[in-house]
């Protein structure tokens, strides 16, 4: 599956997502970019939280298999991604959710912020 087209940082958030690099992933961020991870949650700020907070999720998963984005919509600095995720938990049961994304860049085309809509209980819920 091929990407939509979509600003540099946010197709950076995604392939790194998909590459299970957290370090590349949080660089799609402003250095103090803040991400909501779902909305509703305190969001994670600065770039090195985001990092260590993909860093904490990631081994959760064996393997996580990454969010793929299906569309996206951009006005000005504001994009919004609609996006599916898959991983195996480490007991092996599939995971898969599914959100909209909204970011908003920044002057550099960083993201300064992400706002990631999805239903947490149906994701937990897969998790046992």
């Amino acid at each position: 599956m091929t990407f939509p087209a979509m600003p540099a940082a946010v197709l950076r958030f995604f392939a790194a997502s998909q590459e299970r690099d957290a370090t590349a992933w949080a660089s799609a961020f402003a250095a103090d970019g803040a991400f909501h991870d779902p909305v509703g949650q305190p969001p994670i700020v600065g770039r090195d939280a985001i990092r260590d907070f993909i860093a904490s999720v990631l081994p959760r998963f064996q393997p996580f298999l990454g969010l793929t984005p299906v569309e996206a919509h951009t006005v000005g600095a504001s994009v919004a991604v609609s996006w599916r995720g898959a991983a195996v938990s480490l007991s092996g049961a599939p995971v898969n959710w599914s959100g909209i994304n909204v970011y908003e860049l920044d002057g550099d085309g960083l993201i300064r912020e992400a706002r990631a809509y999805f239903d947490q209980r149906i994701f937990q819920a897969q998790l046992g």
